[in-house]
Formats: C-alpha cells, sequence, structure tokens
C-alpha cells in the first residue's frame, strides 16, 4: 500500500495516498501539453509561445482563431473524457466488475437511441430547429435517454441485491436494443439528417464550441465534489452487502446516489461529444494500475480519461491529415483489444 498523509478541511479528514497524488498531477501536466499540441493544429499553425499569446492578447490576430474553434474543441474533449472516466470508476467501483461502464450498462445507447430519435424527428442533428430542441433538446434528451437506459438496467438486474457480473450482462442486453432500435430510426429517417447524426453517433469534437463547454464543466462542478464525498461509501460497497449493512453505511441509498451521479456525468458528456467510446471503460483501470489502489480512484481516473480523450483527440487530428476522423473511432480501435484483455482476464 502507498504511502498517505492526513488532510483536514472543515471538519472533515482525508487521506490521500501519494502516489495517487503524483499520479494526477503528472496527468494534469501531460493534458496540458496534450491541449497545447491541440491547440497548434490546424489549417493556420501555430507556435506554442503564439498559442500562448493568442488566448491572452485580444489585438492577436491568433485570438478569434484560438479562443472560438481550438479552446472549445480541446476544452470539450478534456471534460468530456473526464466526466466519462469518473462515471465509469463510480459504475465499476458499485458493480465491483471492471466489464462495467456507461455504454456496456446502456446509459450512453439510451442517450445516443433518444438523441437520433429527436434528430429524426426534428429534422437537425445540431439545433438547426426553433423551440426548446434549439436550445435543450439535445443535452435533455441525452440526459433523459441515460436515465431511462440507466433505470431499466438497474431495475432488471436487481435480483434481492445487485451482482456485478448480472448487471454487465443485463445491460449488455439493453444496449444491444437501444443500438438496433438506434439503427432502425436512422434507417427511417432522412439521408442527411442521418448523416449528421452518424457523426454525432461516432463521438466527434469536431465543431465544438463553448456552448458545448458550458454543460460539461458545470455538470463535473456540481457532481465531482459530491461524488467525492461519496468515496467513503464506495470504498465501503467494494464489500459484500452484509458486510456493508454490518459497517453501518445505508446500502440502497448510498448505491443509488452514486449510481445517477454516474448516470448524470455520462449523460451530459454524452450530449456535448457524443458516445465517445471505452473511455469509461478504460480509464478507470488504467488509473486504477497506475495509483496501485484497492479499487478505480475517482479523481485520477477522471484525469487519465481528459488525456485519453485529448490524445486520441490529436492521434484523430493528424493520423490521415488534412482527413480528420471522429475521436470515438480512434478510441474505439484502441479500446477494443483492452475490452478482450478484460474478459479474458476475467474467464481465467
Amino acid at each position: 500500500m502507498s504511502a498517505t498523509v492526513p488532510l483536514r478541511m472543515a471538519g472533515l479528514s482525508w487521506r490521500v495516498r501519494l502516489r495517487g497524488l503524483a499520479v494526477t498531477v503528472t496527468g494534469l501536466v501531460l493534458l496540458a501539453l496534450l491541449m497545447a499540441l491541440n491547440m497548434r493544429i490546424g489549417d493556420i499553425p501555430m507556435s506554442v509561445a503564439e498559442v500562448v499569446t493568442g488566448t491572452f492578447d485580444v489585438s492577436s490576430q491568433n485570438h478569434f482563431v484560438i479562443m472560438e474553434l481550438r479552446l472549445p474543441r480541446a476544452l470539450t474533449g478534456a471534460l468530456v473524457g473526464a466526466a466519462l472516466a469518473l462515471s465509469g470508476a463510480i459504475i465499476q467501483s458499485i458493480a465491483r466488475n471492471p466489464l462495467a461502464s456507461p455504454e456496456i450498462l446502456g446509459v450512453t445507447t439510451g442517450a445516443s437511441v433518444t438523441v437520433v430519435a429527436g434528430v429524426v424527428v426534428s429534422g437537425s442533428a445540431y439545433g438547426g430547429v426553433s423551440g426548446l430542441l434549439s436550445t435543450l433538446g439535445i443535452p435533455a434528451l441525452a440526459l433523459l435517454g441515460g436515465l431511462l437506459g440507466a433505470t431499466i438496467v438497474y431495475a432488471l438486474a436487481w435480483r434481492r441485491g445487485l451482482d456485478g457480473y448480472r448487471l454487465v450482462l443485463v445491460g449488455i442486453g439493453v444496449a444491444a436494443v437501444f443500438t438496433n432500435v438506434k439503427y432502425w430510426l436512422l434507417t427511417v429517417g432522412d439521408v442527411n439528417d442521418t448523416s449528421r447524426a452518424m457523426v454525432w453517433i461516432s463521438g466527434s469534437l469536431n465543431g465544438r464550441g463553448w456552448e458545448h463547454v458550458v454543460p460539461a464543466a458545470l455538470a463535473l462542478v456540481v457532481l465531482v465534489p459530491l461524488t467525492l464525498l461519496g468515496t467513503r461509501s464506495l470504498d465501503a460497497l467494494r464489500f459484500g452487502d452484509d458486510t456493508v449493512t454490518a459497517l453501518g453505511v445505508r446500502m440502497n441509498l448510498s448505491r443509488a446516489l452514486m449510481i445517477l451521479a454516474a448516470v448524470l456525468l455520462a449523460a451530459v458528456a454524452t450530449a456535448s461529444a457524443g458516445p465517445i467510446a471505452f473511455v469509461a471503460l478504460a480509464s478507470p483501470q488504467i488509473a486504477l494500475r497506475l495509483t496501485r489502489c484497492a479499487q478505480p480512484p475517482l479523481l485520477s481516473s477522471a484525469i487519465v480519461g481528459a488525456v485519453l480523450t485529448a490524445g486520441a483527440d490529436l492521434i484523430a487530428r493528424v493520423a490521415f491529415s488534412p482527413l480528420e476522423l471522429p475521436v470515438g473511432v480512434v478510441t474505439a480501435v484502441l479500446g477494443a483489444p483492452y475490452l478482450i484483455h478484460l474478459i479474458w482476464k476475467a474467464r481465467k
């Protein structure tokens, strides 16, 4: 077990793992470098010095390019990656299963099918219609779909308790149903609308603006402190249900609140950038191995998720330049072998 130091604030106390703190700080530095590289790349190449100058100097000719085009995309990628990874860490801790994630448990697929349904019905993929859908439609639909998917999976998996593997199996089945409904909606929709929806389904950061940054940032500002306060409940929930009850933890209430936070994080992230695959699955397990904790650490997982998404976006932009791939394609290519590894390890 790594060395820890006590931290006390406002009557609360934590024990901070030095290894986890080192991983978090290193991840933040790496994230800053990746975001700087992402902001350098584009039709107008810039040096790091020009990026810094253009960010803070309003009179600079690069200010508009950075503040309106490149910085929102980089921030959206980092925030969405952090939200998905934090959601995955919570779900894996509750399910006590490394295969659990918002994608597998129907959260992101539920959000996807409701958004695609809204796109097909409204005739616009990015708020081109008037009224409520143009301002709050896609985030609201994604949130509704995520809550619906999580509710269905939770209800079907409940059998006098919540077993991790049963939760995963039920989630895979529900996700498969949602996926097929989503593709059916794409076949009956207008080809122009469905082509734009397909870009969103792949998980793309192209064309992200401040309207995508704000919801993800607000979700993290509100939910990260709440989830960190629930860390002790997660520590207890990794034991069996009888042990958790004996420790005095209100198991069902704690589990429901943490799952709700995970669903909200995943739904908001999906609404901002589409269902970026495997970030929520892989990031907590990478953070777990880096920090050598007993279960996925929440804050380190969020940092790792932000780094993974920013790195995948960089690869998506330079691998086949001038053609840009959706970031979800890159994370899927990198994450699929990792999922096979987890399944094989679980079988052994």
